[in-house]
């Protein structure tokens, strides 16, 4: 069982962010000023010994591998932006490609979305906007990644690059390009693409052109769970927030019938939590009666899923690093270890 963990690259400073949010922005800035909305509410989460770590820094991603590596996660699966020929937070990745460290399992995620001050992927006071462009683009897109796809780093399935997107439904021409990213991976010594398509909180289209999707939670269960009991609503103040109960999300995805899409492989996800108030405030939803031991013991009920239900080789975590949603493996000062010493016990059962 090969356990991919999503990895977000926004620890490190960029121009456009300094712009958009001030001077120094990176995700550690929403995570610094979250507050508790309610009693019993873990907020702000603080990275044990205070490791507010710079990805530009070669001895904090050396230090993610290693750790991650020792509690039994296979890969990365580092988010990948693409706007109209433009990269954002990309830089990590290029140096791990230039430098040949950390040597440790690699694959993308292109999240397709717009950009928004709302941090929402809609249409509304946009940042910068997700278009999709035609072949020129297309082309201009792959050859930026070629060097990560030839990496020997890099995920492959059959020797093809294992590519996911967010949100297929949103590329206009989606199978023509996916085609045509096929057609150049071969004509540059690759045996083609390996695409994967990311079944999430929004409508899911029955695309051509994908080899497997894959479960991304707790998103996919919160839209396609087919039952909305884990949403709680509890009182802050003049206002009420919306939490999610961590114990009946965990139970739909591990009692969920396997869906199976044309014949072609799914991979199932799994979550560490969910908690997206340091960015959105009360607007946000966190989730009551998480934690280690639980989140142990559902894990290790997924993997043997994946094995036996899906006979899938890979199982996608949310996540390493998401500070900022409540989704995070690396230890912080009140649990310490503990989410990866889960992770490594469930391995073993």
């Amino acid at each position: 069982m090969k356990l991919i963990a999503f990895h977000l690259p926004q620890f490190h400073q960029i121009a456009e962010n300094d712009v958009w949010w001030g001077e120094g922005f990176t995700e550690w800035t929403n995570t610094k000023k979250a507050v508790p909305l309610y009693p019993g509410h873990l907020q702000p989460r603080i990275p044990l010994e205070n490791y507010y770590y710079n990805l530009m820094d070669s001895s904090a991603r050396q230090w993610q591998a290693m750790a991650a590596k020792s509690y039994g996660i296979y890969g990365f699966c580092y988010y990948h932006y693409w706007f109209h020929g433009k990269q954002l937070l990309e830089q990590p990745v290029k140096q791990i490609l230039r430098s040949g460290e950390p040597d440790f399992p690699f694959c993308l995620s292109w999240a397709n979305e717009t950009w928004t001050r709302k941090w929402d992927g809609g249409d509304r006071h946009i940042l910068i906007e997700q278009t999709y462009g035609e072949e020129e683009e297309w082309s201009q897109h792959f050859y930026e990644l070629l060097d990560a796809f030839r990496d020997p780093r890099y995920i492959k399935l059959n020797g093809r690059p294992l590519f996911l997107i967010y949100r297929p439904s949103n590329i206009p021409r989606c199978q023509d390009m996916l085609s045509f990213w096929n057609k150049l991976a071969c004509e540059n010594g690759l045996e083609g693409m390996y695409f994967v398509q990311t079944l999430g909180g929004f409508p899911i289209s029955n695309l051509d052109g994908f080899d497997a999707s894959v479960e991304f939670e707790p998103h996919y269960t919160f839209a396609h769970g087919g039952s909305d009991a884990f949403w709680r609503r509890i009182k802050t103040g003049d206002k009420e927030h919306l939490v999610i109960d961590y114990d009946n999300t965990w139970e739909l995805i591990i009692n969920r019938s396997h869906r199976r899409d044309r014949g072609q492989p799914i991979f199932p996800g799994a979550f560490v939590s969910w908690d997206n108030t340091p960015r959105l405030g009360d607007r946000g939803q966190s989730t009551i009666g998480a934690s280690p031991q639980k989140f142990e013991w559902y894990l290790s009920r997924q993997i043997k899923r994946a094995k036996t239900l899906y006979n899938s080789e890979y199982l996608f975590i949310n996540a390493w690093n998401e500070w900022v949603e409540g989704a995070f493996l690396e230890p912080d000062q009140h649990y310490g270890f503990q989410y990866l010493e889960a992770v490594k016990n469930a391995l073993n059962e």
